[in-house]
Formats: C-alpha cells, sequence, structure tokens
C-alpha cells in the first residue's frame, strides 16, 4: 500500500536512509542522520508541501518516496528532484518503480514541469528504471562525489511533464 509518510514513520525511513548511506553510492552522504535531522527534514518538506510517500507491507515501510525543488530559486519552482528508496530486504519487487508512478502522478496534479532524477553513474539498475519510466537522459558531472575511497559520476536524468495550468 503506498499512502502519504506519517511522523510516526520517520523511525523506519530513518533506517532505510542510513543503511543506504552506509552501505552503497546512492547518497553522497558518508555519516547516518539522526532522528532529530530526519524530523526537521520531514517538517521542511511537510512545510512546502512536498510529497512524501511510503510503501507499507504488512505494517513496515518497505520505501519511500518524495520531491522538492531542484534549487531553491524562483526560476526552479516547477522543477522537482525526486528521491526514492527501498529497505534492502524488499528489493526486486517493483517497489521503486509503484512509488515512481505515484510521484509522478502527484507532480502531475500539482503542476510540476520537470522532474529531474540525480543517479550514480553506476547504479545502472535506477537508470533503466527510470528510462522505463519515460525519464531522459540530461548528462553526467563526472567525479561529482568521492565515497568509498572513490570519485564518483552523478548522471542527471528528466522527465516532462504538463506543468502548471495557465491563467
Amino acid at each position: 500500500m503506498i499512502r502519504p509518510m506519517k511522523e510516526r514513520d520517520l523511525p523506519e525511513v530513518l533506517d532505510i536512509y542510513n543503511d543506504i548511506i552506509l552501505t552503497n553510492t546512492a547518497v553522497y552522504m558518508n555519516e547516518p542522520q539522526t532522528l532529530q535531522e530526519k524530523k526537521q527534514w520531514f517538517d521542511a518538506h511537510e512545510l512546502a508541501d512536498h510529497p512524501m510517500l511510503v510503501f507499507e507491507e504488512d505494517g513496515q515501510v518497505g520505501g519511500f518516496a518524495t520531491y522538492s525543488q531542484f534549487r531553491l530559486y524562483p526560476g526552479y519552482k516547477y522543477t522537482m528532484e525526486h528521491s526514492v528508496y527501498v529497505h534492502k530486504t524488499h528489493y526486486h519487487k517493483g517497489i521503486a518503480t509503484k512509488l515512481m508512478r505515484e510521484l509522478i502522478r502527484i507532480a502531475e496534479e500539482q503542476g510540476v514541469k520537470t522532474l529531474v532524477a540525480g543517479i550514480d553513474g553506476e547504479n545502472i539498475g535506477s537508470i533503466k528504471a527510470h528510462e522505463k519510466l519515460g525519464f531522459e537522459y540530461a548528462g553526467t558531472i563526472k567525479n561529482a562525489g568521492n565515497k568509498f575511497g572513490q570519485w564518483l559520476d552523478l548522471v542527471f536524468y528528466q522527465l516532462h511533464l504538463t506543468g502548471p495550468k495557465e491563467k
């Protein structure tokens, strides 16, 4: 079941996110976050009316997804960068794709014009999943990050949406 994230979900969301921080290059962070930091993140997304979704299975959070403004300048107000993460025990169940489809639906409702994905260049699974959803390659920043003693390339994909309704 996909539903809006609630504050009570934050410990499970934090566990998913921190495991990703510590075990792979999907996030270019090195230190786990605290529950307080994740609560601040939650509050900021809620205040900005950015969707925060969880995939719940058997009463547990199996993944989560959200988006926020790509850059905080007024000219970017219709461009959102999304994030989607799945608990390692739920890989290969299609959860990320289901969450992404719902995010895309919400983005259309909210008048988003462009949805951006920043993906580690070695994450072929994520790249292929985004391509299947209609995202197009938009460019690469070589050596954008450093994690686990290696330089990482960041690839960008974008999905063109309808955008805001004319007034």
